[in-house]
């Protein structure tokens, strides 16, 4: 849209053109002006403002009203939600059967009120390639590292382990000792198979290629419980990627003591805590907004379920607001660890062959 100061000066140059000669397609072309605008800008004897600003559009048929918008706030601003993006949001209050807004839609209306600052806002993952390891079910792949939690003093560190599922993202086992031990990874392992009941099930299990993974006794446990062991390449932290992310959740955690801990036992308390929340409260976003006990134990299909029917349910009473067809809340039939690309696979055939 132009000034009016410079849509005056265009018209001005543009006569004067005119006037000494030049034809007045050409001087319009020279401002990258269409002759009909020109024209439209001085009918009429005076050059005329730009109308749209002042133009009365209707309002959409899909907008808020006053009232829902007022709800939106009510609720972003609850207890519950005051520090949760509108991807944690619209899930939590589909699962008690409620539907105001899209997520989209509750975005823009935080921006507005300036209230987005603070809020992380989720990502949908990305689409994976071919993989190296598939889990289809809860106890097929587990992941596994080390992180080290400050101490009481400077240079005293606690030694996070930390097991995941691939499947679920649930914590299946975890300890925190003052050391890194080969002897303390064999002792949450076979904890951890015992307290899943997997015991002589298929299983891979995924690290990097630190001391302890490699230990000796480590191998011939998992050699005894039936374990196929992955590692990462060397130097290349991507290749144990969902360990390292629920590391970066943990430590970005608001109550996270960055100062350090106080003690072995108040290290061991947090994470107490820490695991409770991250398998029964947190919603994690790359398993479409189910907490890891319910994708662990198969309760969110009926969740995903549920939200889907509300959805179903809310376009059927607005349909004017739904330009698409509802979200996706079908759950996520697997989960891929260092998926491979294309041409890698077709290499690694070729290779094959030629040995």
């Amino acid at each position: 849209m132009i000034r009016p100061p410079d849509r005056r000066r265009a018209v001005e140059l543009i006569q004067e053109a005119n006037r000494n000669g030049a034809r007045l397609a050409r001087a319009c072309q020279e401002l990258n002006i269409n002759v009909r605008t020109y024209e439209r800008w001085v009918s009429g004897g005076e050059v005329k403002e730009d109308q749209r600003p002042h133009a009365e559009r209707p309002v959409p048929q899909n907008k808020l009203s006053e009232e829902e918008r007022q709800e939106v706030l009510q609720i972003v601003k609850k207890e519950e939600f005051v520090d949760l993006p509108p991807s944690q949001i619209v899930p939590k209050l589909a699962d008690r059967s409620i539907y105001i807004a899209s997520e989209s839609t509750m975005y823009r209306i935080l921006r507005q009120e300036q209230m987005q600052q603070h809020r992380g806002q989720s990502k949908r993952p990305k689409a994976k390639l071919p993989e190296s390891y598939l889990a289809t079910d809860p106890n097929q792949v587990w992941t596994w590292d080390i992180t080290w939690l400050k101490g009481p003093v400077k240079g005293l560190y606690y030694r996070l382990y930390l097991i995941i599922d691939l499947f679920s993202r649930k914590i299946v086992g975890w300890e925190v000792w003052e050391m890194e031990d080969a002897n303390h990874a064999a002792d949450l392992i076979r904890k951890t198979v015992v307290s899943e009941k997997i015991h002589g099930a298929p299983l891979v299990l995924h690290s990097d290629n630190g001391s302890p993974m490699k230990a000796a006794t480590f191998q011939t446990l998992l050699e005894k419980l039936g374990i196929q062991s992955s590692y990462s390449r060397p130097r290349v932290s991507n290749d144990n990627p969902y360990s390292e992310a629920i590391f970066r959740t943990l430590k970005y955690r608001p109550e996270f003591p960055v100062d350090g801990f106080a003690s072995l036992e108040e290290a061991r308390e947090w994470t107490t805590r820490f695991v409770h929340w991250h398998t029964h409260e947190h919603q994690h976003s790359s398993i479409n907004f189910v907490t890891p006990e319910q994708r662990h134990t198969g309760v969110h299909v009926e969740v995903l379920k549920n939200r889907h029917e509300v959805y179903i349910q809310a376009k059927q009473n607005r349909p004017e607001r739904w330009a698409r067809t509802t979200r996706n809340w079908q759950p996520h039939e697997s989960v891929a660890l260092n998926p491979m690309k294309e041409k890698a696979r077709t290499d690694q055939l070729l290779q094959r062959q030629k040995e």
